[in-house]
């Protein structure tokens, strides 16, 4: 079975099962996919149990491909529209027992059968990509974590699943720490997210009471007010961090260390950008030091 690639047109549900040689090709094809992008998220982290990489390979296939008809080449909205919304047709066709000839969706399709996964979580990430393409500017922070609920929780909720820890408090911790690496992800990249994609995530609401416009955004302004609004955001993001703090120890063995890491690393970044000086729309990079750091709290 040769790969499509993301930019053809995938071919309609057929009902012939894939064989054994098509679903481990699939399944190579999405680990390939891993190797080939940098992601801050350590989809293919040796940390993580071996049984996991193959399945969290097809999850972020599906979503780095989907992410991609919204964001990616020069598709005008309808098109990105019409991309996205072929992904939740083949994604109810695969539900329901019909096969897409294309290897992300027939290693996605054993994935969900061997593990049990809600499809619905994949719809919701979906449904994320949607409104990338229609929305670039949220209320208040209730629309932000909103948009947090469809983008990002749904990853960690799919990653519970996998670990068959999908209980209620342990998918309410995942939100709140995937709600707050998103919001994180945010703050790092409030000049990229302007220039490429005219989008500001940080809520309008906040914008007005620290006398923010938008062109701070546009000229790069690091005044009091801008390390204000900063400094809201990363309260925001400190309490849902807190908040889901404890399951990095409620999930045990490999797992839980590569979380507890995660959650450590966001809480170290928010230090950063805290103390951050000069110019505010700068990323901050951790250190060896900062790793080294991170590395000795997970333990």
């Amino acid at each position: 079975m040769i790969p499509n690639k993301i930019t053809q047109t995938m071919s309609p549900p057929q009902t012939i099962m894939p064989s054994p040689q098509q679903i481990t090709d699939a399944y190579a094809y999405c680990q390939k996919m891993v190797h080939s992008h940098y992601e801050n998220f350590p989809v293919a982290s040796f940390i993580l149990p071996k049984r996991l990489r193959q399945p969290i390979s097809v999850i972020y296939a599906f979503a780095r491909t989907a992410d991609d008809f919204a964001d990616e080449g020069d598709w005008d909205a309808e098109t990105r529209l019409t991309k996205l919304r072929q992904y939740d047709e083949y994604l109810d066709a695969i539900t329901n027992g019909d096969i897409i000839d294309n290897p992300i969706f027939v290693a996605l399709a054993d994935v969900i059968e061997k593990h049990h996964l809600p499809s619905q979580l994949f719809h919701d990430l979906i449904t994320a990509f949607r409104q990338d393409v229609n929305k670039t500017r949220f209320t208040d922070i209730d629309d932000v974590w909103d948009y947090c609920r469809y983008s990002a929780n749904p990853v960690g909720r799919l990653l519970l699943h996998l670990m068959d820890a999908a209980t209620t408090e342990n998918l309410e911790r995942s939100d709140a720490v995937c709600s707050a690496l998103q919001l994180i992800n945010f703050l790092q990249d409030i000049k990229q997210d302007l220039v490429e994609n005219n989008r500001i995530y940080l809520p309008q609401a906040d914008l007005q009471r620290f006398g923010v416009s938008e062109e701070h955004f546009r000229t790069q302004r690091s005044d009091d007010a801008f390390a204000q609004l900063l400094q809201q955001q990363i309260a925001y993001a400190r309490e849902k961090m807190l908040f889901g703090k404890p399951l990095g120890r409620a999930v045990g063995g490999r797992f839980g260390f590569q979380l507890r890491l995660m959650i450590n690393g966001g809480l170290r970044v928010l230090e950063l950008l805290e103390h951050q000086q000069g110019n505010l729309f700068s990323r901050p990079r951790l250190s060896k030091r900062d790793w080294l750091w991170m590395l000795l709290r997970a333990l």
